[in-house]
């Protein structure tokens, strides 16, 4: 696992410089809501570019929080999945879009699993192809 080189030991502007930039936490978001092939993952309304989303599921599987396991083989075709440490991201988002319900006008709600959702719902199944063990 390789880490960006962090701009200071402050845990803020850490997790800021794993998860700060425009698209990481859609990503993430996106794979929460059980979407886990590329095809499946530019779907989302936000229309990521395919060359930044090979971009940030490349630092998501360097940082540890997914993993990528082939399911073709020609072409090779791979299906992304949280890691323990990722699905423990799910309290962060579920404080932002709390945040953002509360405090920007006309956001939509987000559905029951998400709001009710606790990481472990989400870590990897002991023996699975994403990840468990």
């Amino acid at each position: 696992m390789s880490y960006p080189e962090f701009r200071s030991l402050c845990p803020v502007a850490s997790a800021i410089d794993l998860f700060g930039d425009k698209w990481t936490l859609v990503v993430l978001r996106t794979i929460f809501a059980g979407r886990h092939r590329f095809g499946e993952l530019l779907g989302g309304p936000e229309r990521i570019a395919t060359n930044i989303l090979a971009d940030r599921l490349d630092k998501l599987e360097r940082y540890g929080l997914l993993t990528r396991a082939a399911y073709q083989d020609h072409p090779a075709r791979y299906a992304y999945h949280l890691t323990e440490k990722g699905a423990d991201l799910l309290p962060v988002l579920q404080a932002f879009a709390a945040w953002s319900a509360k405090h920007i006008p006309g956001r939509w709600a987000p559905p029951a699993w998400f709001v009710e959702g606790r990481p472990e719902d989400f870590y990897p199944r002991r023996g699975s192809p994403d990840g468990g063990t």
